[in-house]
């Protein structure tokens, strides 16, 4: 009798073992102690202004290793310099995925270097996930299945800005300035959508830039003398200061609207003067620190008591550190609903369920939400206006 219950034991013992091993489905980069991802970002080169954002996301990875990872699972976080390259993320990519060994690339900040990089990483079913740019290119389950963008849609932003102009600025004369790649015609796509068919004839003058240039002070001289009453700067944050800084040495006073990833406090309108900056619009999605709004806001207080401690050289002021911040996030919280089927396929279905889901620095009430059929997670913005201080509420915008 003894015999046949130890024999039934080790049976037991051993369907248990054999149970808890089917449980677990790994992809590569997967072990029972830790998980690689990785990403290129630019920590050189024009949009360098951008780098914060991966240092600070690996400070989020090394806090949540202190703390026992995620379900017991250290976060390997490899981050390599694109300096805002196309060919250089690609590069990158190739890397990640055929030296690394990478589980997904997640939150490439960048159009033009996510979109040099989307085909590879489809064609290699690799996930292209959560990633920092907001080009519709990258919402398009049925071609890129892989791909999955966390940034809201560039397109729905400039239509916002669009349909504000044209109820609180009478007669409305248009200039716009945007850089010459994916980023900057998304935005005046998205203008233009905005606008309507009838309505395009409002647009009296469109300047181009290059990433290369080292400056835009001849684009908005021409945009002043056209006589514009509405500016809209769709740039990245070296051109936004430099455009609006031009426009206010210039005495150029038109209602004036700055595209999201370039309407940083600290990283633009401080450099340029806040005196200057009066009266700026843009989209807002999370709380920035340094705002007199959010000075007593719990979630603030802890964002800067993260940053001194795992991010003590960055500016903890930095609104592109948010991005990182809610990017890591986001990440965690994907990861953590995968469990233990940590495949590339179930990190898709997590990251395209998104159901009523918040983060600590998003706006109050803001949740994020998308499907199979449709991956944006963000459905509207909040529109503020700056006030030499904060930004303050102007209007809840909706996506069409």
């Amino acid at each position: 009798m003894r015999t046949n219950g130890m024999a039934l034991l080790v049976a037991g013992l051993m369907l248990a073992v054999t149970a808890q091993a089917q449980q677990k489905q790994y992809g590569p980069g997967v072990t029972d102690s830790e998980i690689t991802i990785g990403q290129s970002a630019p920590f050189s080169g024009p949009a360098s202004a951008f780098g914060i954002y991966s240092r600070v996301e690996q400070g989020y990875f090394n806090m949540l290793n202190e703390k026992g990872g995620i379900n017991g699972r250290k976060i390997k976080f490899i981050a390599l310099d694109n300096g805002f390259n196309p060919p250089k993320a690609l590069e990158a990519s190739r890397k990640l995925v055929e030296e690394d060994g990478v589980l997904a690339e997640v939150g490439t900040v960048g159009t033009p270097t996510n979109s040099a990089t989307q085909k590879y990483l489809n064609g290699k079913k690799v996930p292209q996930l959560l990633i920092s740019a907001g080009g519709s290119k990258f919402n398009d389950p049925k071609q890129y299945p892989w791909t999955v963008p966390f940034y809201p849609s560039f397109e729905v932003e400039a239509a916002g800005y669009a349909k504000y102009a044209l109820k609180a600025q009478p007669q409305p004369k248009i200039a716009v300035l945007f850089q010459n790649d994916d980023y900057g015609k998304d935005f005046v796509k998205g203008l233009k959508r905005g606008l309507g068919e009838a309505n395009l004839k409002l647009i009296v003058v469109e300047q181009s830039y290059e990433l290369t240039d080292p400056t835009v002070d001849s684009q908005i001289i021409n945009l002043a003398a056209s006589g514009a009453n509405v500016f809209m700067n769709f740039t990245t944050p070296k051109f936004a200061a430099q455009a609006i800084r031009k426009a206010g040495e210039l005495n150029w006073k038109p209602m004036q609207f700055v595209a999201s990833p370039g309407s940083s406090v600290q990283a633009v309108l401080k450099v340029v003067g806040f005196d200057k900056s009066v009266g700026i619009m843009t989209a807002q999605f999370f709380r920035e620190p340094g705002d007199p709004t959010w000075e007593k806001d719990q979630a603030v207080i802890d964002y800067l008591a993260f940053m001194k401690k795992y991010a003590p050289n960055e500016a903890p002021l930095d609104a592109i550190g948010v991005s990182g911040y809610n990017n890591a996030q986001i990440a965690e919280y994907v990861l953590k609903q995968a469990g233990n089927e940590l495949t590339r396929e179930n990190l898709i279905k997590q990251a395209t369920t998104l159901k009523g889901v918040t983060l600590s620095m998003l706006l109050p009430g803001m949740t994020l939400n998308n499907t199979p059929e449709d991956y944006r997670a963000y459905h509207g913005f909040q529109l503020s206006r700056f006030d030499g201080k904060g930004w303050a509420a102007v209007e809840t915008v909706k996506a069409d």
